[in-house]
């Protein structure tokens, strides 16, 4: 900003930034308000959805970036206007609903992503690259609950502010407490709970919690349905097993839909992948049963480097599609787990899931801490990123620009990441 404006110009320089800031905090909400419409299975009249969301001026620039179900057929905005899949133009309708990726072929997901990345659009959520998250061999094994997102361990607080924000009912856990309810969130379309039980890690005051007592970390455990309207369930707040305690919905009367929703409506997935500090080597659940993947690989090695979840296993599957219409896509190859990346004086290998560099030789760990925008002192700014097909994956972006930063080894400058190389 030159010094003549903000000298000149101080009072309106104010007001323009409060009304950025204000208009980034709607922007916020109106994402989040329309991203829990797919649980909510909202439908609008069509004129009314032009006026109050497409043609909107606000919350239009999130509508049009959104494919949308208009009269059973899906469209998306582009030059102007709605348009189908082929591009033909959809100019009126009746009922407008948002296009969900649950039953739809897979032709289909691919031809829309295909689609939104020829037209250079960045949606505001996943949408066309949501995960969908199917009953799997195990959950019917286990017939009352999924293991999917147990043996966890997530920041509690952090948990705590993305329950809430995805419409789930959490209390924080205290050491001081004997007991407490899992995190709920009632469905009332299908008359069902869902909850996901969780429990303190940790016994020791002041380094596992904080000086009030509130659990750092939580330990995470099965998700379980129950009627909408069944007692509410108490579980130990520290680890400790327990009764399976009343009856459930067995997994395979969820409705499937329900189930689909929900999964890509919560905070489980986006938990274990947002607030993850860890995983339980061999974690035993409630009523006995083991989680997690074997005992014997170190700690370090599980958090930083282990399987990818299924929010990693989508940006893999994005990666492919990128990288390849990167400059530095000669240098870079994706294998299992791992983004490679060639540079000139090391072979890096950048994890999918956590973000963290493995170097050659001997794999040794190469720690390098994104800067937003900007570098301090002889340091490097962090290559930008170039078109993404959606917002909020913010590791994606660190992964791409960790990939452009180390292929041009011999440019970095920053000292903190020279003396490790």
């Amino acid at each position: 900003m030159p010094v003549a404006v903000r000298n000149e110009h101080a009072g309106e320089l104010k007001e323009l930034k409060a009304a950025v800031k204000d208009i980034d905090e709607m922007l916020t909400a109106q994402s989040e308000r329309l991203d829990r419409q797919f649980l909510a299975r909202r439908t609008w009249a069509y004129q009314a959805w032009r006026e109050r969301y497409l043609d909107h001026p606000l919350v239009g620039t999130l509508a049009r970036r959104l494919l949308w179900v208009v009269d059973g057929t899906a469209v998306g905005f582009a030059d102007g206007g709605l348009r189908a899949l082929n591009d033909q133009p959809v100019t009126q309708g009746e009922r407008v609903e948002l296009w969900h990726p649950v039953g739809r072929e897979a032709a289909e997901v691919v031809a829309w992503r295909d689609w939104l990345e020829g037209h250079g659009i960045t949606q505001p959520f996943k949408q066309a690259h949501r995960e969908v998250y199917l009953l799997t061999d195990a959950e019917r094994a286990t017939g009352t609950y999924s293991n999917r997102f147990a043996a966890h361990v997530l920041r509690q607080h952090q948990f705590n502010s993305l329950a809430a924000l995805r419409g789930w009912r959490n209390r924080l856990r205290l050491c001081v407490d004997e007991a407490a309810p899992p995190a709920s969130r009632e469905l009332p379309r299908w008359g069902l709970r869902a909850e996901y039980w969780n429990e303190g890690d940790g016994h020791e005051h002041g380094v596992d919690t904080t000086d009030p007592g509130a659990y750092l970390r939580l330990r995470t455990d099965q998700v379980r349905f129950y009627p909408i309207d069944a007692p509410e369930n108490f579980a130990p707040a520290t680890a400790a097993s327990t009764p399976c305690g009343r009856v459930t919905v067995g997994i395979r009367s969820v409705p499937s839909r329900s189930m689909r929703y929900r999964h890509s409506s919560s905070p489980k997935s986006c938990a274990t992948s947002t607030c993850s500090w860890g995983w339980q080597a061999s974690a035993t659940t409630r009523c006995g049963r083991t989680a997690g993947p074997a005992a014997g690989s170190a700690s370090t090695g599980r958090r930083c480097f282990g399987a990818l979840n299924q929010s990693a296993e989508t940006r893999r599957a994005l990666l492919e599609r990128l990288v390849p219409r990167l400059a530095i896509a000669d240098r870079c190859t994706l294998e299992g787990r791992f983004l490679h990346v060639k540079g000139e004086r090391h072979t890096y290998r950048i994890h999918l899931g956590s973000g963290n560099i493995l170097m050659s030789p001997n794999d040794r760990y190469l720690c390098i801490v994104p800067k937003s925008g900007s570098a301090s002192g002889n340091g490097n700014r962090m290559p930008a990123t170039g078109y993404l097909p959606y917002e909020g994956d913010r590791m994606l972006a660190v992964i791409l620009s960790k990939a452009m930063l180390l292929a041009k080894d011999t440019e970095i400058t920053d000292p903190t990441i020279l003396s490790q190389l």
